[in-house]
């Protein structure tokens, strides 16, 4: 039986297709190793140019070592066609072709099946190879049209899960032993517009279901979070983080780039979950064409103000076919790369001061890794929690009473 590799570039919403991709695949065998591999699957990202450099780097690589290469995820969107021309993959597959997978892997000649972004998956996933916790794709594709993203063109436009198949998927995983669920999608905060439902009332009966003890929401914008969400907010079962995606702390800077929120709003909105008790992250762009040293003053000011604790912050990178490509004038690498240092230093600083205020407050840790002789788990809050103990932790839930807070994470002996 030949022995297949999945490599999975990007986000959790790719992570979640790969297992798709496994629960189709019935004729092959998958192996974690990708030297014994026969054929290797790459389930690629294309949101910057510098993602589309690493995916073609590992095929040439793959390639070179003699394995049948096949391409799939947004990178066989934006680019599969020329990888094929070139003979640099055996196959390409596009998001929809994901159950036909098994089928195309017995091919013995090259194929380029791109499908189609309007389709949904079907498959029900039951297991996550080398995983503690489940991720439940809710939704795909995204409305929006940010100047700088490429996503929409490659995922197509917002279309929600069938909420009757993601509570069967969410029981059956339930059931398998998962007590952490992570919902992900290209914009879960659209969940439910095109069929009168709303991500909050989703969340809520998800979380009703027997076995479900935390749930995790990928990203959301600030925009989506309506009454319906507000209404989970005191339940137990919602992780204390939330990640509200702002992209930038400038008003003439989200005007370019072509967002939906604003500054003010989105300050009001922070300090109202802040004082539920929630630890915020957030996306930043820095370096973004237009970005004068004027407007990136005022805006680090302004994200000062902000009550964050976790950042998942890049330097602005050119994405061809996007309106944000041809813009000026361009900020120079040396000038983002300074800008973000910045912020990443700023929010590493509040999220120590988060912890420090926070310690008496017991974490409930699940334990995802054992490594260097310590346990290793993420808290309701999604800081990293670093165990010492003489017991098997692994994959357990653990509640932590006393802990030391230190930079990388909170230490604890248990």
């Amino acid at each position: 039986m030949k022995k297949v590799f999945f490599k999975t570039f990007g986000c959790r919403t790719n992570i979640y297709d790969t297992q798709v991709m496994m629960e189709n695949l019935t004729d092959f065998e998958i192996t974690e190793n990708e030297q014994n591999a026969d054929i290797i699957v790459v389930n690629s990202c294309t949101v910057t140019n510098g993602a589309d450099t690493g995916v073609r780097s590992y095929i040439n690589h793959a390639t070179k070592e003699g394995k049948k290469v096949i391409v799939a995820g947004c990178g066989a969107i934006s680019k599969g066609e020329s990888l094929f021309n070139q003979k640099k993959v055996f196959g390409v597959m596009g998001h929809s072709e994901k159950s036909q997978i098994n089928t195309l892997l017995k091919q013995d000649t090259p194929f380029y099946q791109i499908g189609d972004l309007t389709s949904l998956d079907e498959t029900i996933v039951h297991e996550y190879t080398g995983k503690t916790k489940a991720f439940i794709k809710i939704q795909e594709g995204c409305n929006f049209r940010c100047s700088y993203c490429i996503i929409p063109y490659v995922r197509g436009n917002a279309r929600s899960q069938d909420e009757a198949k993601i509570i069967e998927q969410v029981q059956k995983l339930a059931l398998n032993g998962y007590g952490e669920f992570v919902l992900t999608g290209t914009n879960i905060g659209s969940y439910g517009k095109d069929k009168g439902s709303s991500l909050g009332k989703l969340v809520q009966r998800l979380g009703a279901i027997r076995g479900v003890r935390r749930i995790r929401l990928g990203s959301i914008e600030p925009v989506q979070i309506d009454d319906s969400f507000r209404e989970i907010l005191s339940e137990p079962w919602l992780e204390r983080h939330l990640h509200v995606a702002l992209q930038h702390t400038s008003e003439r800077m989200l005007e370019l780039m072509r967002r939906r929120n604003n500054v003010k709003r989105d300050l009001e909105l922070f300090t109202e979950l802040s004082e539920r008790g929630f630890a915020l992250g957030t996306d930043f762009i820095t370096g973004h064409p237009g970005e004068s040293e004027e407007i990136w003053q005022e805006a680090y000011a302004t994200l000062e103000k902000f009550p964050l604790t976790h950042l998942h912050a890049f330097t602005y990178s050119k994405r061809d076919g996007t309106p944000s490509a041809t813009m000026k004038p361009e900020v120079k690498g040396d000038i983002a790369k300074e800008r973000l240092k910045s912020i990443e230093a700023l929010i590493e600083s509040k999220n120590i001061m988060f912890r420090e205020k926070n310690n008496a407050i017991p974490l409930n840790v699940l334990v995802e890794e054992f490594k260097d002789d310590h346990y290793i788990g993420y808290d309701q809050f999604f800081n990293k929690v670093i165990i010492q103990s003489s017991r098997d932790l692994l994959k357990e839930w653990v509640t932590i009473e006393k802990y030391e807070v230190k930079q990388e994470g909170n230490y604890a002996h248990f």
